[in-house]
């Protein structure tokens, strides 16, 4: 796959750290940071994919919403006697 370059301003703490950890790994700053920046997009990436998933059931009429008073009745009880279960 083709490689793009991309250019990241870092504060002095960091970029200590950076050298440190590629010191001791015999790696370079850059694929630390390649590795890192993978990681990232991979879970936000998911997470974004999961949120526009939920967007689209709600908008199709889908999704199991509870209303808000419900849960917040629900939530007054708890540790009480009379106390309500959410998942009803």
């Amino acid at each position: 796959m083709p490689r793009g370059t991309v250019s990241v301003r870092l504060d002095e703490t960091t970029l200590q750290r950076l050298a440190a950890i590629a010191k001791a790994t015999g790696r370079s700053r850059g694929a630390l940071m390649s590795h890192a920046i993978e990681r990232y997009a991979e879970s936000e990436a998911w997470q974004v994919a999961a949120i526009q998933e939920a967007m689209d059931e709600l908008s199709r009429g889908e999704a199991g919403l509870v209303d808000h008073g419900d849960v917040a009745a629900a939530l007054d009880t708890w540790g009480g006697p009379d106390e309500i279960d959410p998942a009803e």
